[in-house]
């Protein structure tokens, strides 16, 4: 019988299958201490995280105690020391991220090793706006510096005027912390590449050519925890992507669902003050489960559409990686000779859109409250860059006003059925950041940030937004020279005389600071026709406080969407609202909340009220304003709609290891999963070395404790894997009944599949592939079993085993 030589004694490691997942983690690794070695994929992103791990590992050993200590005691102490220095054999050895050497516009040259270039003469933050255009701080060149945008030549100015916010609000702040909402956040930079040329639809500078190329930085973020919550709540997430375009920031600031809890700005801060812990205890945190926030939307019937988003497993997203994301708003795109079209913006994976289930992402909160940071960081560590296509939906006005719906009412989405994505280009992110605080904390997002042709629609919770989001980053970034921070700066020129400030950093040369001017040679001047020009729609009507009469439908798309759901989708989301419900205490605001359901679905709502033990309601009043539009289900709405393109390509794998297991098989299973991306570990009770059925070692690189079964997309069993008898917590035990009860993929082969028996797991050990994604094979048909393994482990998540 083999036998278990855990130890951790220095040897050579020959093992291909040994730690190379480690260099692309950040959690854990192998006891031996030795540089693992490459696990035969060869990709360059594997060779950079090893020779970053070896010298790393170099560097450090060559300081085994701290030699200055006793320099800090006594009458030593009166003499400091200089510190021990060494100096690494490799630059890799001191970065922050592997992916340090990819360069753009935005992130410039690979850094120069021990230099810190925010340190030179001042004439690096000079400028001279001699011969130079005015434009904005986020480098939008301003073609009017003498009018503000009004509604008629003597009518009102309009909120929407970003360039006389900008302006005015800045002069407001010239003398002199934690996001309220989006607080908890990660981040990464990337570029978009234009598929075509859409100058007849736009000016905007990332579509003006094909192929051209622009860099962003794009943030993700849930909505209401506090900044050191859970990643996995369920929430809305934000998805905020920063354009560094030719013509200045271009900032698509929006979410991972398309639709909105409110039609009015006016109405945001009572939303968020529901929606946040109860002021009297400040619990819940990062949870919508509570009085405030169903007792808010119980009374705003126009809620309901958004409710069945967020109890949708949208709330719950696998990973940033795998959600798509949305503008939310109807924007205007123009082009050169001024006409304009109405445009929905979508982003969708190329990994697909997957989710977790709700006991997976509760178990998250506690193993890993930093999942999805982690994932998204370890992706694109690992080479396996998160993708999305951007994709619009453009349409006209006159198409707009024969819609059922106003597209100006952000609680109403439009039917992929009804108008069509156009695919326009694709989004990669490369490289993560230097320094979170400087680059993903003081990232500031904004909806006034637009370039020429972009502009705005007359949505009113947009046009509150164009204001807020300035008006927040000032608060919280110290003043109105937040776009000064490097993650915020243009990749373009910017020239004005805006001064002064808190965190001023430009010295201006010269005496003019007012425009026009002449002592200045007239400059910076206005750019005219090359400047930023709002589309001149026309306006006309009463100055009232309103909303048009199709806002007034609250419930007819809340019934596509639920309609449009697979029938696992649909009880994930009658499971939500019990969930969030039974967290309620008082009853009237339940009974609310099943009211207004009920105009979406009896079955929902008589679901929802059997799991509260509550009788169903009747039907929640409507405004009688208007009829409730019948919507064909959209397929599009369902997350397998979108099951990506990417293979397995970063997904987790735990292969169970101990002693006694057939070790070569192991490796080969291994080597196979990383050559297609796959990020496979051994999984062990504890750390060590393992003596195999052939006498070969394997070193486990994660334990249960730190790697439970949450971490990993599915699991394999080596033939003459056991039950370890010093396993008294049964460890594995759990791990295999949460692989089953999450719906992963389980492969087992030979003696293995005994403990599958063992626990229930599976009901016979014939060889064959069942339904639920549990594959169950002879020894000899390891080969064939792997391989129909993976083809699962690429598909959607299975939702079988639930029923």
């Amino acid at each position: 019988m083999p036998t278990d030589t855990s130890d951790n004694s220095n040897h050579s490691n020959n093992d291909p299958a040994s730690g190379a997942s480690s260099l692309l983690s950040t959690v854990s690794g192998p006891s031996t201490g030795t540089a693992p070695l490459s696990s035969g994929s060869n990709s360059a992103q594997e060779q950079l995280a090893l020779r970053r791990a070896g010298s790393a590992q170099k560097l450090a050993a060559l300081c085994p105690a701290n030699s200055s200590k006793p320099g800090e005691y006594g009458d030593a102490a009166r003499h400091p020391q200089t510190g021990e220095m060494h100096l690494p054999d490799d630059v890799l050895a001191l970065a922050s991220t592997a992916s340090e050497a990819a360069t753009s516009a935005k992130l410039g040259d690979t850094p120069a090793q021990g230099v810190n270039r925010s340190i030179g003469p001042l004439d690096q933050n000079r400028a001279d706006g001699s011969e130079q255009a005015l434009s904005s701080n986020q480098g939008v060149a301003i073609g009017d510096n003498q009018n503000s945008l009004k509604a008629g030549i003597r009518g009102p100015a309009l909120l929407e005027d970003f360039l006389l916010r900008e302006k005015i609000t800045h002069f407001d702040h010239e003398r002199i912390p934690e996001r309220v909402v989006h607080a908890r956040g990660s981040a990464a930079h990337g570029f978009f590449e234009a598929y075509d040329d859409l100058s007849d639809i736009t000016i905007a500078a990332p579509f003006r050519q094909t192929g051209k190329v622009t860099p962003v930085f794009v943030r993700f973020s849930t909505v209401a925890g506090e900044r050191g919550s859970a990643d996995t709540a369920r929430d809305v997430r934000g998805f905020a992507v920063k354009f560094y375009t030719d013509d200045g920031i271009w900032d698509l600031v929006g979410n991972n669902m398309p639709v909105f809890f409110i039609q009015d700005a006016i109405k945001f801060p009572d939303l968020v003050h529901a929606l946040k812990p109860e002021p009297h205890h400040a619990m819940p945190q990062a949870s919508s489960a509570h009085d405030n926030y169903w007792d808010f939307v119980s009374l705003m019937p126009e809620s309901t559409h958004m409710l069945l988003w967020q109890m949708s497993d949208r709330a719950i997203p696998r990973s940033y990686r795998t959600m798509q994301g949305f503008g939310v708003h109807t924007f205007r795109l123009i082009n050169r000779v001024g006409d304009a079209v109405f445009c929905k913006f979508h982003w969708n994976p190329l990994a697909g859109t997957h989710a977790l289930v709700w006991d997976e992402a509760a178990k998250l909160m506690g193993a890993d409250p930093d999942f999805h940071r982690r994932d998204l960081w370890e992706a694109i560590e690992q080479g396996a860059y998160p993708q999305w296509e951007l994709g619009l939906q453009i349409f006209t006005e006159a198409q707009a006003e024969a819609f059922d719906f106003d597209v100006l009412d952000a609680t109403k989405l439009i039917p992929e059925e009804l108008v069509p994505v156009r695919t326009v280009g694709r989004m990669t992110l490369h490289r993560n950041p230097d320094n979170f605080f400087a680059e993903t904390e003081q990232v500031a997002f904004c909806t006034a940030h637009v370039i020429p042709g972009i502009d705005f629609s007359n949505d009113p919770l947009l046009q509150g937004r164009i204001h807020s989001y300035v008006d927040t980053q000032i608060s919280r970034l110290g003043g109105a020279n937040f776009h000064e921070i490097p993650i915020n700066r243009p990749v373009n020129p910017l020239h004005n005389n805006q001064r002064d400030g808190m965190h001023r950093q430009t010295i201006h040369r010269g005496r003019v600071n007012y425009e026009p001017n002449s002592l200045g040679g007239g400059c910076p001047h206005q750019a005219g026709h090359l400047g930023y020009a709002s589309f001149p729609a026309a306006v006309d009507g009463e100055k009232l406080r309103a909303k048009p009469l199709k806002f007034a439908e609250h419930y007819g798309q809340a019934r596509m969407f639920y309609l449009s759901q697979t029938s696992a989708e649909q009880r994930h989301i009658i499971d939500a609202f019990r969930f969030e419900l039974s967290k309620v205490q008082t009853p009237a605001v339940r009974q609310r909340v099943l009211a207004n359901l009920a105009n979406v679905s009896t079955g929902l709502a008589a679901a929802i009220a059997e799991g509260l033990g509550m009788v169903m309601p009747p039907p929640a009043p409507v405004s009688g304003l208007t009829e409730m539009p019948e919507y064909a289900p959209s397929p599009a709405l369902s997350l397998t709609a979108r099951p990506g393109v990417t293979g397995i390509l970063a997904r987790k794998v735990a292969i169970i290891v101990g002693a006694g297991v057939a070790a070569s098989a192991v490796r080969l299973a291994y080597a196979r999963l990383r050559a297609e991306g796959a990020l496979p570990r051994l999984v062990a009770t504890r750390l060590g070395r393992y003596t195999g059925m052939d006498g070969e070692f394997l070193d486990a690189e994660i334990s249960f404790e730190a790697g439970p079964a949450v971490y990993f997309d599915a699991v394999i069993l080596p033939d003459g894997l056991q039950f370890d008898v010093r396993d008294r917590e049964q460890r594995l035990a759990e791990f295999l009944r949460d692989q089953y009860r999450h719906c992963k993929p389980i492969y087992a082969w030979g003696s293995a599949r005994d403990l599958l028996h063992a626990l229930a797991l599976a009901t016979t050990a014939q060889p064959q592939s069942y339904p639920d994604d549990v594959i169950l094979v002879e020894a000899e048909q390891f080969d064939a079993g792997l391989a129909a393994f993976m083809a699962l482990l690429a598909n959607p998540r299975s939702y079988a085993r639930e029923d």
